[in-house]
């Protein structure tokens, strides 16, 4: 909460790459030409592949050479938001006809390394430094959510007003397109919404109906049927957001009614009364199928909110997802075999998961070699328990694959690498394992059924479900 605001700044390594890779693509870039290039670098990647979203939908899988770099030449490509995926982490970008775009990104630091440069390159630089620059914010943010509405409100407005100075500076620099002005408005307008939108979730039912009569006036400007953002995720999570609030009694409290499965179905409703795109329609109701999917408590009434689903959605892709989601949490039911994947021991040998464990009560933990912090808080929890519990076998697992510098690491933080594994088909095992945050923990029992596929390292009452 106290971390200082940090602007985004390039630095002299930045500087040079993208000198080098301006000279690059401008060598290469047909002027004439209404192909699209997109090419880059990985720096410490975590596997051998990157892929191209459009819509949800993967439409591309770019091989990185013994340089960890790729490029290709898209022909049939629609302008428009794209993603781009390199397990577990993932970027949005704008594509344009003409576009001639190069990043570099360092997969340790995804978020805060990558840069882009080219032609194309200024609007996508922007949308990255949008979204650290309100992350950043946000933690400043969350000691103001005890301020009246109106003052809220105004610090708010002083913040959308920094913010759309340096778009227009940007813009004016760069002869965006129209398109390209509204993504790039857009990447700030809706992020501020969002927290407008989650005050109010906070504030609950206090509320003075006089005094706050003013405070959703910003909703007069926004756009709930916005076709070409249906795929956006600051347009989204403000969609989102404000179902979350529409759905909400005045009495309720969100963040204990988040987790009953009758306030996702009330959800859905409100989605079904207040938005009419279709595409855009499906988009939110699945996010909202994920949140209802995922909340593992609530297992035993997802066939009731299914029903619901059932009825709204329209998309055939979207329904297989879900179902193939609601039955993969099925097979981690306590008593169940863990379903089988291949892991990487510190000897870089491939294995099957079932070979990990030897006869003793387990528990695997996860860590990311791009969020040590977090990793160092685990262990934290980790040596605590096997003072408290030595008859357990403590399993890490890294969700990139090991490789000799964090083997040196995981020396020096004092753990056995014998116990130390990597996932190998991150798709797949998130998939079947079903993690999808760093926090999930599995305990095993010592005939190799789950005893709690779905537990949390960091939940103070975890030593009891041992």
């Amino acid at each position: 909460m106290n971390k200082k605001f940090k602007l985004f700044k390039l630095n002299l390594k930045k500087y040079l790459f993208l000198i080098s890779a301006f000279f690059l693509l401008t060598s290469c870039y047909n002027k004439e030409s209404n192909k699209i290039f997109l090419g880059g670098q990985i720096i410490n990647p975590s596997s051998n592949y990157l892929r191209l979203y459009k819509n949800n939908t993967s439409i591309d899988c770019l091989i990185l050479d013994s340089n960890n770099s790729f490029k290709k030449t898209f022909s049939n490509l629609n302008p428009g938001i794209y993603k781009i995926e390199h397990i577990p982490e993932y970027q949005i970008i704008f594509l344009e006809n003409n576009d001639s775009i190069w990043f570099r990104v360092n997969a340790s630091d995804f978020k805060k390394s990558i840069v882009f440069s080219g032609k194309g390159s200024s609007k996508n630089n922007f949308l990255t430094n949008m979204e650290t620059n309100i992350d950043n914010e946000n933690i400043f943010l969350a000691s103001k959510y005890s301020l009246e509405s109106d003052l809220f409100s105004k610090l708010i407005d002083s913040l959308v007003i920094v913010k759309k100075n340096e778009w227009k500076t940007m813009d004016s620099l760069n002869n965006l397109s129209q398109s390209a002005q509204k993504i790039t408005m857009a990447s700030y307008v809706y992020p501020y919404a969002t927290i407008r939108e989650r005050y109010a979730l906070l504030r609950g039912s206090n509320w003075n109906s006089k005094k706050d009569s003013l405070y959703f006036n910003y909703r007069k400007f926004l756009n709930f049927e916005e076709t070409d953002l249906a795929f956006y995720d600051p347009y989204i999570d403000y969609v989102l957001n404000f179902l979350n609030e529409k759905s909400l009694d005045s009495s309720s409290y969100f963040f204990k009614n988040k987790k009953e499965t009758q306030f996702n179905i009330k959800r859905l409703k409100t989605l079904e009364n207040a938005i009419f795109g279709r595409e855009l329609k499906n988009n939110l109701a699945r996010a909202i199928a994920y949140d209802e999917i995922l909340n593992f408590d609530n297992h035993t009434q997802h066939e009731s909110f299914l029903q619901f689903y059932f009825a709204i959605n329209t998309n055939t892709k979207y329904l297989a997802e879900v179902l193939s989601l609601h039955n993969d949490i099925k097979m981690m039911n306590s008593g169940s075999l863990l379903p089988e994947i291949y892991l990487q021991n510190s000897k870089f040998d491939t294995i099957n998961s079932k070979d990990v464990f030897n006869n003793k009560p387990s528990i695997i933990y996860f860590w990311s070699q791009s969020q040590m912090n977090h990793y160092k808080k685990t262990l934290t929890i980790i040596d605590s328990l096997k003072i408290k519990k030595p008859n357990y076998r403590f399993i890490g697992i890294s969700i990139q694959p090991l490789n000799k510098i964090a083997l040196q690491v995981n020396e020096m933080l004092g753990q056995d690498n014998d116990d130390q594994y990597s996932i190998i088909n991150f798709e797949n095992a998130s998939k079947k394992w079903i993690i999808t945050y760093l926090n999930k923990a599995i305990i095993m029992e010592p005939n190799g059924e789950i005893k709690n596929g779905f537990s949390n390292i960091f939940d103070p009452k975890f030593l009891n479900q041992l």
